[in-house]
């Protein structure tokens, strides 16, 4: 639909459009680049600490050589969320990073199983993470631009889906190689990182880039109301020092509900990275009894820390299609609440577990967290921002997210060796017990009631 065939409010002082409700299928394919882009996570999360350790890391360097991933999410959003505020061309104003991003990260995940040393596996990561953050980014902002208020819960849900579903294929996908398709290191290939971990990461490159080619290719975006005021303010803001004020600006000025929302992220995504720091790589040693990454029981006890990976993302997947008519129910701080304490008594459970198929139950508790974790938050968030900052202020957001991932990075490593003696089981308790709190802060937040446009 054009922006001309979109009609405006009903009074003429009304000067924005009203945004026409999507189909199920118009949702979908909106959303269908997440696919991708989690794909490209998912193989990231389940197998960055695991090459690591092939590289020769210790448990106690883990954390800094994941700094790459909120450091770059950081620096990356908010700039790209800005830029794409004030963007519009051929392909629109959110898809031109979409592109970008994914042309990129789809090349450094061909790159990255065949790097040979420490240092070149942690520069490498740094890379895909800017590249993966250029293209998320907007995406966040893509469903608030394209969707009515009414419609903006099941957007992020769908996203969820999405999510859930890249990263079930993504996280057992080397298992499902070794097991299923009885792929095996080829005689004389002496190259550190297993080839079906090798062949996984170029299959996600192809899904990366295809998945986000669909979404640029199926949904069109709404130009800017006033094309040449746009363009005019775009001048008029030109420059670097006057980007960054605008972005100070922002923050200065954040809604309350955003305020609010932030220690719940904090707590949320600390958790959270606790958890893909140490699950895979503790399943290993702490399930399956491997001494050291050269054992095979270490081979055997990442696959399985992927399956469950895979468990989660599946129950996120299903959890998805719940999730909104969840959230009108229970309204969408107590939804979030209760999927939150799923997650952390999940994550503390693994304690007690010592079976592996056992511990595939906990990681139901840990998908339903993780879908309300990629909705909830953002439907609140959407609803309390400005239209003409809905990307700087979800690049903003994000700081909640990388902040917790940064100190948890930096500082980490020293709590491994001065206070859990290196076990990695005490690190998935003590993201279970973030997540706890997360879920007490969550009812500090207003849920703003806004109207829909039809209502208007």
């Amino acid at each position: 639909m054009s922006a001309s065939q979109i009609k405006p409010a009903a009074t003429q002082t009304v000067t924005h459009f009203r945004k026409p409700e999507r189909s199920f299928w118009q949702i979908w394919n909106m959303s269908f680049g997440f696919f991708g882009i989690q794909f490209g996570w998912g193989l990231q999360m389940a197998n960055m600490s695991a090459i690591y350790e092939y590289l020769g890391a210790r448990a106690d360097q883990i954390p800094i050589l994941w700094l790459a991933a909120p450091l770059t999410g950081l620096l990356i959003q908010p700039i790209i969320g800005h830029a794409s505020d004030r963007t519009w061309g051929r392909l629109g104003r959110r898809r031109p990073y979409f592109l970008t991003g994914a042309i990129l990260s789809s090349l450094m995940l061909v790159f990255m199983p065949n790097c040979s040393a420490l240092w070149m596996a942690a520069g490498m990561l740094w890379i895909l993470d800017a590249s993966i953050n250029v293209s998320m980014e907007p995406f966040r902002a893509f469903v608030a631009d394209i969707l009515p208020e009414g419609q903006r819960t099941a957007g992020f849900a769908m996203q969820s889906l999405f999510i859930g579903a890249g990263a079930v294929i993504a996280s057992a996908l080397p298992y499902l190689l070794t097991n299923v398709f009885h792929m095996q290191q080829a005689a004389g290939d002496t190259r550190v990182v297993p080839t079906t971990v090798r062949l996984s990461f170029y299959i996600g490159a192809a899904t990366f880039l295809s998945a986000v080619l669909w979404t640029i290719v199926t949904t069109k975006e709404y130009p800017p109301e006033d094309l040449e005021a746009f363009r005019r303010a775009k001048l008029q803001k030109a420059g670097l020092a006057a980007n960054a004020k605008e972005i100070l600006a922002a923050i200065a000025e954040m809604p309350d509900t955003m305020r609010k929302l932030g220690p719940v992220q904090l707590c949320t995504w600390l958790g959270l990275f606790c958890m893909w720091l140490y699950f895979p790589v503790a399943v290993a040693h702490n399930v399956f009894g491997a001494n050291d990454p050269s054992s095979p029981l270490y081979k055997d006890g990442v696959e399985w820390g992927g399956v469950c990976f895979a468990v989660y993302s599946a129950v996120c997947f299903a959890f998805s299609f719940v999730l909104p008519g969840l959230a009108k129910r229970l309204g969408r701080k107590y939804t979030h609440s209760i999927c939150l304490l799923c997650g952390g008594v999940s994550l503390m459970s693994v304690v007690l577990i010592h079976n592996k198929y056992v511990l595939l139950l906990t990681m139901v508790g840990v998908g339903i967290a993780w879908a309300s974790t990629l909705s909830m938050p953002y439907a609140l968030l959407a609803a309390s921002l400005p239209s003409e900052r809905t990307g700087v202020y979800m690049g903003i957001f994000n700081f909640f997210v990388v902040t917790p991932e940064i100190l948890a990075s930096l500082f980490f490593g020293w709590i491994m060796i001065h206070l859990l003696n290196n076990n990695r089981i005490y690190a998935i308790i003590a993201g279970g017990i973030f997540m706890l709190i997360a879920a007490v802060l969550m009812q500090r937040v207003h849920d703003p009631r806004t109207l829909s446009v039809q209502d208007v």
